[in-house]
């Protein structure tokens, strides 16, 4: 997955929610697709944090011996400055970058 995408704001955009109900008629259905990909962007980038950062884990849990790592907080704040997971969810929709369907709409055009 690639997340350095400098098109993404990192800030909060006002959207026209007309331009969001446009490709599936209902804006509640286009949420919901938002959402669950906004969801599959999260856990992925948390399960690319964790794999990072599981190099810096130590065996022993001493509080006297936790000491400060420039690499781990390096990685931490590049993953704090990424946009967040609904803004590029948000993004890829607008986009046509998400697949999405509806099986109860394909049912109804069948009949």
């Amino acid at each position: 997955m690639n997340t350095n995408k400098p098109t993404v704001p990192n800030t909060t955009v006002t959207r026209n929610v007309n331009d969001l109900d446009q490709k599936t008629e209902n804006i509640y259905e286009s949420l919901v697709i938002i959402a669950k990909r906004a969801n599959q962007i999260s856990n992925n980038i948390k399960e690319e944090l964790h794999g990072k950062l599981a190099e810096f884990a130590s065996s022993n849990d001493n509080l006297e011996e936790i000491f400060e790592n420039r690499e781990q907080i390096e990685i931490s704040k590049h993953y704090e400055r990424m946009p967040k997971p609904s803004l590029i969810a948000i993004d890829e929709f607008l986009n046509d970058k998400v697949y999405h369907r509806n099986p109860a709409k394909e049912e109804n055009n069948k009949a």
